[in-house]
């Protein structure tokens, strides 16, 4: 993670596509969130979870589609869904994309 710090990065670089994969890269992580890239093959996907705060998805190549407490959203390139806080979401790739995702942790 230090070796991206101050430098110019090209986001769709940050994580490859890989056949019948989901691979992601951690690029910032602190006490208080983190900041993930994801690459999605067609076919792959994140199964149903939760988490105790709000996340934001911004897709920066292809198209993704994302459920949210059973509402499909079709994302796609240069758009962003925010999955909140204690609500089931899920991903799936209908075709390749990649995602920065983004949880910063908060207090009530």
């Amino acid at each position: 993670m230090d070796d991206l710090k101050g430098k110019t990065i090209v986001i769709e670089e940050l994580a490859e596509y890989q056949d019948d994969s989901v691979v992601s890269r951690e690029i910032i992580k602190k006490e208080v969130g983190t900041v993930t890239i994801f690459a999605f093959d067609t076919g792959q996907g994140l199964s149903e979870h939760s988490a105790p705060f709000d996340a934001m998805a911004q897709i920066v190549d292809g198209v993704g589609e994302i459920t949210i407490a059973g509402n499909k959203n079709t994302v796609k390139k240069g758009e962003l869904i925010i999955m909140p806080a204690n609500e089931p979401h899920a991903l799936f790739a209908n075709e390749p994309f990649k995602m920065i995702l983004t949880m910063i942790r908060s207090e009530k």
